[in-house]
């Protein structure tokens, strides 16, 4: 495969996105990492790190989206962004795949301008896996889709489950609708006409998740809207830093704590693996007619490598071919229900 590479997108941009682009080319030397963006800066950073392997190409773009930029601007705007250009490179054939640590909303913008949508997706849905004590809990959407119908929400939860079997191994993952509460008629509108339509789905569906349900391993995947995909995932993100801080801010406090904490060490350590949002690399944009993988805007090169990993097995598991063939099962299965 040969996987675009957005350099120049992430807080450490180019410098981390570089060396994660090098180590992943130095383990999967059958693949071509094509960076893009400032090509001087670039091939800086590639002397920097020593790079001599031969499958790393450079394609340059002069532009840059920064974070704060409004994403449909600058895709109108900034057509020779890196972002932008390494989504072209899949339109063109000239990739297969690509992968940015840059403006999230730019991201999906042009991935979803450029490459549209695969035949049977009607919206497309950003999948992020949240590391759990239990696992990971995949949520879909978390902000690619901010106005959503409940058949949007019933794609979403065929194309995840389709993720979760090929690429996560997990056979028959168990699907939740976040919503206020368990029983089947709680919630607004949206929600309860889309429990109906995963109900009657091929999917294996086992009802309504509320908020605390991500974190206790009921569920493989909850379904929700983008806006509060996003706001949960968020929420989730600072409320692990904020507790990582004050159990070190204890930890100081006296030379007790001190013990305790040195004492706990290796259990603390073997959580932090589990719950290193690095170790996942990036979330797939999915339903696209590509492979677009979007990584954390502080992703340094370990996330960068394994962000690439993740495109490679997307491709490699065929996971668009088994979206579009799910869903049109699922489809058909809908319209015998209300028959």
């Amino acid at each position: 495969m040969r996987i675009a590479v957005d350099a120049m997108g992430g807080d450490e941009a180019p410098f981390e996105i570089v060396r994660g682009a090098v180590d992943a080319a130095r383990v999967y030397t059958d693949h071509e990492m094509i960076l893009v963006g400032d090509q001087e800066r670039i091939q800086n950073e590639l002397a920097a790190c020593g790079a001599t392997v031969g499958n790393i190409s450079v394609v340059h773009a002069s532009q840059v989206v920064e974070m704060n930029e409004s994403a449909t601007v600058a895709v109108r705007k900034k057509t020779d962004s890196s972002i932008t250009k390494s989504v072209k490179l899949v339109l063109e054939k000239a990739a297969d795949a690509v992968v940015s640590a840059g403006n999230t909303g730019a991201t999906v913008a042009a991935a979803s301008l450029f490459l549209r949508t695969l035949e049977h997706v009607k919206r497309p849905g950003i999948a992020v896996s949240i590391p759990t004590f239990h696992g990971a809990c995949m949520v879909i959407d978390a902000g690619a889709n901010i106005q959503c119908k409940p058949a949007h929400l019933m794609q979403y939860g065929v194309m995840a489950s389709v993720f979760c079997k090929y690429v996560l191994n997990i056979e028959k993952p168990r699907v939740g609708l976040l919503n206020i509460g368990e029983e089947s008629a709680k919630g607004n509108e949206l929600v309860k006409e889309t429990f109906a339509l995963l109900s009657n789905s091929p999917l294996n569906f086992v009802g309504n998740a509320e908020g605390r349900d991500v974190f206790d391993g009921k569920f493989d995947i909850v379904v929700c809207e983008g806006f509060v995909g996003n706001v949960l995932l968020k929420f989730a993100e600072g409320l692990s830093i904020s507790m990582l801080a004050a159990f070190a801010s204890e930890a100081k406090k006296s030379t007790l704590t001190r013990l305790g904490a040195w004492l706990c060490k290796p259990v603390r350590e073997h959580l932090y693996r589990k719950m290193d949002y690095t170790e996942y690399g990036g979330v797939p944009l999915l339903g696209i007619d590509g492979i677009c993988i979007i990584s954390h805007g502080r992703s340094d090169s370990k996330t960068i490598q394994n962000a690439i990993r993740e495109a490679i097995q997307f491709g490699k598991y065929e996971v668009n071919k088994h979206i579009n063939s799910e869903l049109e099962r699922a489809n058909s299965s809908l319209v015998t229900a209300t028959l």
